[in-house]
């Protein structure tokens, strides 16, 4: 580590590809931009490329109107995450220089002041150029002070935070209003009838779609899995009392159990989570959407644990697990859900996956791995501490270049799991 900047020389402004691939992986994206307009795209085929694109959100409204309101939810989520950058870099004093959506070639680019603003062609993010980010990334002198290396800690990990702030913020106002129009859907205790089988034990004795069955032979069942479980302490031809809660009226319902093609238990019955929708104020409604904030986020942090263990990832693809909690997933899976959430719970259900999916997003981008924006704030700690060491009195730059191998080691796993979560999302669809 070191604490020195190297001013740059003419020959350090012509990186070569290595070069530039390094210090994009170490500043999280581009860094270097257009400096003529000339390069700019714009004029007839910067219309016919935005036309073309949206021609393609067209056709897919058409197509499945579900996963289109998705795909919109997620490309403005992920415009937002990157306004978050570039307003908390301006109010801070840097200097940026690119605004895009979407990687790879221009698609359409206009120039206001010293930023670049466009749409590129490949839908896989976007990114905002801030300039300086760390000692690799070469910057002409009279810059200097306006890049993100030099300005103080607290204002480095605002920038740096401000895409995972806003994906919180997106979140807490979706569940705002999913919460204040539709109600705040709580699981209780209990398993929600959906379907019986013909004839089976459940059926012949009464149990009606809708009931839910909260007690079997006076053990409180929490949800649908421990009902099955429960079932199967059971022998086939035994009898028992299942406490069904029918109208808000608690009623037992006795009946003798049949066998299955294993010859387990089989109650016949398929059954769902107990769902009450809670009715809020819009005071409760507000209060509540950031409350459960915290919840979403600690299940999303496991989540990610689970789900980045190249373990987990092996035993999904060669068919050693169905744990769906540590199965990696794609947004092109994702959206195959949206459709049926879609159709099941309309808008509610939408509104709130998006949120779910922000909360998940804004903590997976805050993990301190690079080239994640927690790779950077944590950095940007460390530097802190060993100004701090120093008795704060000089300023302390790492030398991020050493952490290129781990770098490479977080993106290898990154692809792992994209790659795996693409290969399960189309051979074995949630």
């Amino acid at each position: 580590m070191t604490d020195q900047l190297t001013p740059p020389t003419e020959d350090s402004r012509h990186m070569s590809r290595a070069e530039k691939a390094k210090s994009e992986i170490m500043a999280g994206g581009a860094v270097t931009e257009n400096l003529t307009d000339e390069e700019l795209v714009g004029g007839w085929r910067g219309a016919v490329s935005m036309l073309a694109i949206v021609g393609l959100f067209a056709w897919l409204g058409f197509a499945n109107f579900w996963i289109f309101v998705f795909v919109v939810g997620v490309v403005i989520s992920i415009f937002l995450h990157e306004l978050g950058h570039y307003l908390t870099a301006k109010w801070t004093g840097m200097k940026v220089t690119q605004f895009f959506l979407f990687f790879g070639p221009r698609l359409w680019s206009f120039r206001r002041g010293e930023t670049e603003y466009g749409v590129r062609a490949l839908p896989l993010g976007a990114f905002v150029r801030i300039i300086g980010m760390n000692r690799m990334d070469d910057v002409e002198p009279g810059d200097e002070a306006r890049t993100y290396r030099q300005k103080s800690f607290p204002r480095r990990l605002l920038v740096i935070s401000a895409g995972s702030i806003m994906h919180m913020i997106i979140a807490i106002v979706l569940l705002f209003g999913v919460y204040a129009i539709a109600g705040e859907d709580e699981v209780l205790d209990g398993a929600r009838v959906s379907a019986l089988s013909l004839n089976g034990p459940a059926s012949e004795a009464g149990v009606l779609p809708g009931d839910v069955v909260v007690t079997v032979d006076g053990v409180a069942i929490v949800g649908p899995a421990e009902l099955g479980e429960q079932i199967r302490t059971n022998e086939p031809q035994d009898r028992v009392i299942l406490g069904v809660l029918r109208d808000g009226v608690l009623i037992d319902v006795p009946l003798g159990l049949g066998a299955n093609e294993n010859g387990d238990a089989l109650v016949g019955i398929s059954s769902g989570s107990f769902v009450d929708t809670i009715d809020h104020s819009i005071p409760a409604a507000a209060g509540n959407a950031v409350t459960d904030i915290f919840p979403f986020a600690w299940e999303s942090t496991k989540g990610v644990v689970k789900v980045l263990n190249p373990v987990n990832i092996v035993n999904h693809v060669t068919g050693n697990t169905e744990d769906l909690s540590s199965r990696p997933t794609t947004l092109y899976g994702v959206a195959q859900i949206s459709d049926d959430i879609g159709e099941q719970s309309g808008w509610a259900g939408m509104i709130l996956l998006l949120a779910v999916l922000n909360v998940f997003v804004g903590v997976f981008n805050m993990f301190p791995l690079l080239p994640l924006d927690g790779g950077h704030a944590a950095i940007a700690a460390y530097e802190r501490v060993r100004e701090a060491v120093r008795g704060g009195k000089q300023r302390y730059f790492a030398d991020v270049e050493r952490l290129m191998p781990f770098a490479l080691g977080v993106i290898t796993v990154l692809v792992m799991l994209m790659f795996a979560g693409l290969y399960l999302d189309i051979t074995k669809p949630i």
